[in-house]
């Protein structure tokens, strides 16, 4: 689960992690009273408007029809309203939304960081996540903070550094060390580097997180070293133990058909392609949207009923699927183990009566307990449903149906 840039700092100030002060805020007018409130608090006489989205790039993203960046620098607090006016209400177009952007409903006030000192401002990418083929959690870091990471390890990846932590023993206190020698830093930014990192470690394995992104990390010019920026993304599987993080979920960032799935309890990611999928099982799925390609097909979606495929669950999921108006055949692949394919397919037919007329083509492919039966039930039914037993006959059913 993604959180907003706020809610992630929120979190990593709870463990100690320094940030860059900010106040979030819904209107211009509430805008301007964080800019006062944040002038008090910290003596901060520009202030930093930043569009909060799910999604990347925002320094570099436009506002949809303006020159207005997704974040931008206000030295006044009357430029504080003019920008946050000309953000708010609006959608956000950055390298990581599609065209239409992403409408933006709050902005962060936060204090200006850059400020004059005794020595250069320097930015830094530190970012905290798990390496799944080792099984270890891994700091990835680098000199070049602010920029396109990707870029960076593209062009010049000798200078992406890796530091992985022993499960057993945890990050230790010379790792922290050398991620700050790594990063050229000396002096009183050493130590507080050292700081910032364990603080950081133990914030990401206490909230169970599977993704801390700081970037940049900024070394001030009084040898401070906070965050500036904060993606975190939490571990769904863990959000029981974690109900006030779970609460922090912003519906309005999702796809509303995946949130629509999400409350049925089915699994449900939109792709882009012309085949309905409903599919009982990860696997299959997977393997169920390789022989749509394979027939010509592209999936239009990922969706899981789980192991028990009733009838309401299968309606719903016809409904999701046929929200896509891209959607030219729905192809059901059901593996009757825990659930007997009888059930399912009188399920099929019940569904696809309270649903009324459906106006693509359906195919079947009952596998496992009762599928003979289950085959029987569809044929017999009347309805425009074509049914298989073999994942090949399905295949052949949908490049068929798509001529």
């Amino acid at each position: 689960m993604n959180i907003h840039e706020y809610q992630g700092k929120e979190i990593l100030k709870g463990f100690g992690v320094a940030i860059q002060e900010g106040i979030v805020a819904d209107t211009a007018d509430k805008a301007v009273e964080a800019a006062k409130e944040l002038q008090k608090k910290t003596g901060t006489g520009w202030f930093v408007v930043k569009s909060q989205i799910h999604a990347g790039g925002r320094g570099k993203g436009k506002i949809v029809g303006t020159e207005q960046r997704g974040v931008a620098l206000a030295k006044s607090v009357e430029d504080v309203k003019t920008i946050s006016t000309n953000i708010l209400g609006h959608s956000l177009v950055t390298a990581q939304t599609t065209d239409k952007g992403k409408l933006v409903r709050k902005v962060l006030i936060a204090q200006d960081v850059y400020y004059p000192g005794e020595t250069p401002t320097k930015e830094y990418y530190i970012s905290v996540l798990l390496n799944r083929a080792k099984g270890r959690n891994i700091i990835m870091y680098s000199t070049e903070g602010g920029m396109n990471i990707e870029e960076v390890a593209e062009k010049t990846p000798h200078l992406i550094f890796k530091e992985e932590i022993d499960p057993k023993v945890g990050l230790q206190a010379f790792q922290c060390r050398k991620i700050a020698y790594n990063l050229g830093l000396e002096g009183e930014a050493l130590k507080n580097m050292v700081k910032f990192v364990a603080a950081l470690y133990k914030a990401y394995e206490s909230i169970d997180a599977s993704l801390f992104e700081i970037n940049p990390v900024l070394k001030t010019s009084d040898n401070k070293i906070i965050a500036v920026d904060a993606k975190v993304s939490l571990d769904n599987n863990a959000l029981f133990r974690h109900p006030d993080y779970a609460a922090l979920r912003d519906e309005s960032e999702e796809d509303p058909t995946e949130v629509e799935a999400g409350k049925h309890s089915l699994n449900y990611v939109k792709l882009d392609g012309n085949v309905g999928c409903m599919v009982n099982g990860a696997g299959l799925a997977m393997a169920t949207m390789d022989i749509i390609k394979l027939a010509g097909g592209d999936p239009a979606n990922f969706l899981d009923v789980g192991g028990t495929a009733n009838a309401a669950r299968v309606e719903q999921a016809f409904r999701i699927i046929l929200k896509d108006e891209h959607v030219k055949a729905i192809l059901v692949n059901i593996f009757g183990g825990i659930v007997r394919c009888d059930r399912v397919a009188q399920g099929i037919v019940d569904a696809y009566r309270n649903m009324g007329t459906i106006h693509v083509p359906i195919i079947v492919r009952l596998q496992g307990t009762n599928a003979t039966e289950a085959k029987k039930i569809i044929d017999d039914s009347g309805l425009k449903v074509f049914s298989a037993i073999q994942l090949q006959e399905a295949a052949d059913l949908v490049k068929k149906v798509l001529q």
